[in-house]
């Protein structure tokens, strides 16, 4: 007799492993290893996002199983990275984890994007290294 298998979704097994590390006193304080757990499932689904977007998505996806992070701001970070943005003169942006702010002057030769920092000065970033505002 084959056994109907459960599939379960993303954010089930996220949820699922969170539960797991806030059960980390009864399992020897691994917690960690459930995080870690979490970024290598996110690593392998997200696999075809630029590196520097995959690492800071790996890195909310951590923070939500460790408790740090809630389900609704998680999943806001995964959609902002999951979509690279097409910038164009006057766009505002953002650094991925938002720490620097400004808007878009011009699209360099090389693909890079020029932008004006809001307070003063003029930065080149690649694309994959900004979000929309």
């Amino acid at each position: 007799r084959i056994k109907e298998q459960q599939v379960l979704t993303l954010g089930e097994t996220l949820d699922f492993l969170r539960s797991c590390h806030k059960r980390a006193p009864f399992l020897f304080f691994n917690g960690n290893t459930f995080a870690d757990i979490g970024r290598a499932i996110a690593d392998f689904v997200f696999g075809e996002l630029a590196h520097v977007r995959r690492r800071e998505l790996n890195s909310a996806v951590a923070h939500y199983i460790s408790g740090v992070l809630d389900r609704a701001v998680m999943e806001q970070m995964i959609l902002a990275l999951m979509h690279e943005a097409s910038f164009q003169p006057g766009d505002r942006v953002k650094t991925l984890r938002g720490s620097a702010r400004g808007v878009v002057v011009r699209t360099a030769a090389d693909g890079r994007i020029v932008w004006w920092l809001d307070g003063g000065g003029e930065l080149l970033a690649l694309p994959e290294d900004l979000l929309p505002e």
